[in-house]
């Protein structure tokens, strides 16, 4: 493996770990989906543009026209994509959201080989299967009875959005390989603000400062850091290894539940962290399986 691979892999690894508390601050927060992603821009924007004044990626002539465009675009997907995710946990339930969210690396995969020419062999589609597999005994054990939204349906095609906006700002951000990551997310996180500020409920502010913390750190840790991270993954695995990664999410969602709410893994979700981690080990390492044999026997 080489050191640009192995670098990828590392901030991938961090950015979902991270991306696994935010669903516990998005309910900390206490406020409606719609003004938790524009502060969470908000926040994220102005930590962003810090990062970049200080690295030097504000000068003129990074960015083309073309690019910059193609930024705004990823911008406005990975804004719907956090509305409608968000917006899933209250109509279906937070293990239903998270259980088709997930669908999201296959999608990834699939617009990879349509339209980056990226090829997906039999072992490679194996692997992500394995790991869906994997993610589906979590939240299928991980929860209660009756935790169900009043909108099933609804949360479930929401969900199903999500996934589908992420995959296409991440297949945009491939075709910006090249550009600083940072100065990615800095425009994304600008659009997300005015995309949103006629939606935001500003004449009345969070009074608790739980909700002013949570949302501080959705802007500056899981918007600022971890897209950093992210996007810089991304420019430097190959899609199918970037879709295995991901499925390190609800791992750490549900580590973050146990330490955060006391909730105990089962024998259930234990068998699906396995299987997770094995296949995007696999998918590291070029490991395969003898299908045929598999198969045979």
């Amino acid at each position: 493996m080489n050191e640009r691979i192995r670098r990828g892999t590392l901030e991938m690894i961090s950015a979902m770990l991270i991306c696994g508390t935010i669903g516990w601050l998005v309910v900390v927060s206490g406020q409606p989906v719609l003004d938790v992603v524009f502060w969470r821009c908000v926040f994220g924007a102005a930590t962003l543009l810090v990062i970049c004044a200080a690295m030097g990626f504000l000068r003129p002539g990074i960015l083309s026209r073309a690019t910059f465009g193609l930024a705004l675009l990823s911008g406005a997907a990975i804004v719907g994509n956090w509305v409608l995710l968000f917006g899933s946990y209250s109509r279906a339930s937070i293990a239903i959201g998270t259980a088709v969210y997930n669908v999201q690396p296959f999608l990834l995969v699939l617009l990879g080989a349509l339209f980056l020419g990226e090829k997906v062999t039999a072992q490679k589609l194996t692997w992500l299967g394995i790991s869906f597999l994997g993610m589906l005994a979590i939240v299928s054990a991980h929860g209660e009875a009756g935790q169900v939204g009043s909108d099933y349906l609804g949360g479930v095609a929401l969900a199903l959005g999500a996934a589908a906006l992420y995959a296409v700002a991440a297949l945009i951000i491939k075709r910006l390989t090249g550009v600083p990551p940072h100065l990615i997310a800095l425009i994304q996180a600008v659009t997300g603000v005015l995309l949103l500020a006629p939606w935001a409920n500003l004449t009345s502010l969070p009074q608790a400062s739980t909700a002013w913390a949570s949302l501080a750190t959705l802007g500056i840790v899981h918007t600022g850091i971890m897209y950093v991270l992210l996007y810089g993954a991304i420019q430097k695995l190959p899609t199918a290894l970037t879709g295995a990664l991901s499925f390190i999410y609800p791992i750490a969602a549900i580590f973050v539940d146990w330490f955060a709410f006391g909730h105990r893994l089962t024998p259930l979700q234990w068998l699906g962290v396995i299987a997770i981690l094995l296949a995007a080990a696999s998918m590291q390492r070029g490991w395969s399986l003898n299908l045929r044999r598999l198969a045979w026997r």
